[in-house]
């Protein structure tokens, strides 16, 4: 039960952000706002609750997700079989583009510390 509340509040934060998208004329998506006002929104553990038990129920069902993207996949496969390899260069290129990012993020965000800093200390029987 509290896992479909937290499906709801994610159905809540994603309906406000569309609400606010589309009323103000912004320029970002309407799930962009959302989960901004749902990151705003997590501190509060009426939703920050229930949120955790639907987010790991989707995880752990979350193979399911791709099942959509599979079929797809095999409808267009004269597509794949045209542009399969520049499709592949882009997958690879931007996935390795957000894993910089992401590094590069998360190492502003520690205060710039150096790598060697962020690693736990070597025990005594540590090599």
């Amino acid at each position: 039960m509290n896992a479909l509340r937290g499906m709801v509040w994610l159905l809540v934060f994603q309906s406000a952000g569309e609400l606010l998208a589309r009323g103000l004329a912004l320029p970002l998506p309407g799930p962009v706002i959302g989960m901004v006002l749902l990151l705003l929104a997590l501190r509060w553990p009426a939703v920050q609750t229930p949120v955790a038990e639907c987010a790991g129920f989707l995880l752990s069902h979350l193979s399911l997700l791709f099942v959509p993207v599979g079929v797809g996949v095999m409808t267009h496969l004269s597509l794949v079989s045209q542009y399969g390899v520049r499709m592949l260069a882009v997958v690879v290129l931007s996935t390795l583009a957000g894993l910089a990012v992401t590094v590069l993020s998360l190492h502003l965000l520690q205060g710039r510390q150096p790598l060697d800093a962020a690693s736990p200390p070597a025990k005594d029987g540590d090599v």
